[in-house]
Parts: C-alpha cells; sequence; structure tokens
C-alpha cells in the first residue's frame, strides 16, 4: 500500500511574527503538525503495513526544501506542484485530489491544520472531494492490512472518539499522535538523490482561484500597563469609571 502526506512550507514555529507577516530573510520549515502526519506513515511503513511513502506540497520553487527535509525524513520520493501566488484550502484540496487520482494512494495523511493560517480545512475538504472517510484530529492510528480498514483515535470534548474507516481514507494529525523523529546527516545526503517530481495546476487541470480578498493584516492592539490600586474602594471605582465593567 502506498501513503501519500501532504506537506506545507511556513514560517518556522520558533520566530517572532513581524507586523503585516513579512517573511523576507525569516526562517521557513516544515509545519509541525506535517512533520507528524509524515512521521506516523513512516512508522506504518516501517512496521510492514505500508511499501512506499510520497511527500507531496504545493507552493513556490523554494518549497523543494521542505520536501528534501522530507525526504530525509525517510519519504521515497516527492511530488512538487510549483505555483505562484498563495494557496487557500479549496485549492489545496483539489490539487491534492488530482495528485490521489494519479499516485492511487490507500491512505491520505495531513497535519489538521498549518500554523500560518490555522483554516483546519483542507483534510476534511479533500475528503469531502474524494468522497473517502475522514478521521479528524488523530491522536493513534492503527492500520489492519488484512481487513482493509484503519482505526483512528481522536480527541473530541468529551473525551476520545473511536473511528473506524475502509480504506482508501483521509486522516488528519493532531499534537500528541507521536513525536517526529529528526533527519541524520546521512539521510540528508542521501535525500539530495531521491526523486522530486513536478507538476503544475495546468498539468492536473486544476484552476488556482480564491473567493477571499485579503485586505490588511495587523497585529492585535497591545494591552495597557496594568495598576496597583491602594484599596478596595479605589479598585471599585475604577473598575466604574474607567472599565466600565460594573
Amino acid at each position: 500500500m502506498k501513503i501519500m502526506v501532504a506537506i506545507k512550507r511556513v514560517v518556522d514555529y520558533a520566530v517572532k511574527i513581524r507586523s503585516g507577516v513579512e517573511t523576507q530573510n525569516v526562517k521557513m520549515s516544515m509545519n509541525p503538525f506535517c512533520e507528524i502526519a509524515l512521521e506516523e506513515a513512516l512508522r506504518i511503513k516501517e512496521s510492514g503495513l505500508a511499501s512506499e511513502v510520497v511527500a507531496v506540497t504545493m507552493g513556490m520553487k523554494q518549497s523543494v526544501d521542505t520536501l528534501r527535509t522530507g525526504l530525509a525524513m525517510g519519504a521515497d520520493r516527492a511530488v512538487h506542484v510549483e505555483t505562484g501566488g498563495p494557496l487557500y484550502p479549496l485549492s489545496v484540496a483539489k490539487l491534492l485530489r488530482a495528485l490521489v487520482e494519479i499516485e492511487k494512494p490507500g491512505l491520505l495523511i495531513l497535519g489538521k491544520q498549518a500554523i500560518d493560517d490555522d483554516c483546519n480545512q483542507t483534510g476534511q475538504m479533500v475528503a469531502g472531494l474524494l468522497n473517502w472517510p475522514q478521521g479528524t484530529f488523530a491522536s493513534k492510528v492503527v492500520l489492519d492490512k488484512e481487513k482493509q480498514i484503519v482505526t483512528v483515535d481522536r480527541e473530541v470534548d468529551g473525551g476520545l472518539e473511536t473511528l473506524c474507516l475502509d480504506l482508501p481514507a483521509v486522516i488528519t494529525t493532531d499534537l500528541r499522535l507521536n513525536q517526529p523523529r529528526y533527519a541524520t546527516l546521512p539521510n540528508i545526503m542521501k535525500a539530495k538523490s531521491k526523486p522530486i517530481k513536478k507538476f503544475t495546476p495546468q498539468d492536473l487541470n486544476v484552476e488556482i482561484k480564491s473567493d477571499i480578498e485579503e485586505i490588511q493584516v495587523t497585529e492585535p492592539p497591545k494591552r495597557k500597563a496594568g495598576v496597583i490600586v491602594s484599596s478596595v474602594d479605589e479598585l471599585i471605582d475604577k473598575l466604574q469609571n474607567e472599565a466600565h465593567v460594573i
């Protein structure tokens, strides 16, 4: 069975974002939830339940660096859909559907969300487009190759929910599913020789468009410094006359 993993290039989680989300000369890396998705796919392969792991990404040519990271972690090969402008979840879902039709994986794994836009939509959308069952926010994944099913534990408000999905299926990964491995130096060197197949949206017959227009990005207003009051009466006075909360 083949597993396809979608990964995304984002501003590194440790970078302090400046106003306007400036990305020039800013460290970029793989989305942390995508790392978890790739790690889970690699563990499934290492357990003998999958034959190949294919990492895919969409974006500018710099996204190849993120694919190389995925290859260094252990993915067998990669696919890059090169695009120019920003991509929104529905466009990404349509591109993934087209790639699934080409690659025909038995399992598609994604991070539940990206840390740059926090949309949490792509996995659900691609499952709908493919008409595949989906297990979102997975905290545990158990694959049964003989029965062609996958069992997914997912975190919900009331506790844990367990789903049994027929393959092929879509899974989105939560933070507590696993701890991603680090790419070793030998594997980083090997990744340079692993194949990366290139596509454009036109090759996949997908039109990239958006119903969303980004008007402005600003930082949230800074909080005013707190003050120390000398009595309860002064506190009540400030809450009534300054904060207007009582």
